[in-house]
């Protein structure tokens, strides 16, 4: 159980607008960089192979292959630095960690689609009488 106190600091330090993502997504991070004076943006692009953590101590790893050699991070989840995350591609997995895929190369590193929510693969919707209304045709009740 969570200190009460704890809790309410960890609230403060908390991003509103937490990015929706999973294990096996493709993500870039778009991280704030300090050059000197100047602050700039440099994104990382992976697939999320952990997530651990709760609150403002949530962290996520991200592993992409660089010149033929895997190369890992690991963000906090709520860090100012962290300017945004996109997700590029969701990934199917049966895993909460994917640490199987350190030992894959090529293409045998890809996880397959995740079909999203609600796609019955239907484009029309069904009429009256359980068919397919045509273009143009309106059915009623």
């Amino acid at each position: 159980m969570k200190n009460k106190l704890i809790a309410a600091v960890e609230a403060d330090n908390m991003k509103a607008d937490r990015p929706k993502f999973q294990v096996g997504d493709t993500v870039d991070v778009h991280q704030r960089i300090l050059d000197g004076e100047k602050e700039r943006t440099q994104v990382f692009n992976g697939v999320v192979i952990a997530m651990r953590g709760d609150g403002a101590r949530e962290t996520f790893t991200v592993r992409r292959i660089v010149q033929g050699e895997g190369v890992e991070r690991v963000f906090p989840l709520h860090s100012p630095k962290i300017a945004k995350v996109e997700v590029k591609r969701t990934g199917q997995t049966r895993r909460a960690k994917l640490y199987y895929l350190r030992d894959r190369v090529g293409k045998a590193t890809r996880l397959r689609e995740r079909a999203a929510k609600g796609a019955s693969g239907a484009k029309a919707e069904p009429g009256a009488n359980g068919t397919a209304a045509k273009k143009g045709e309106t059915t009623s009740a």
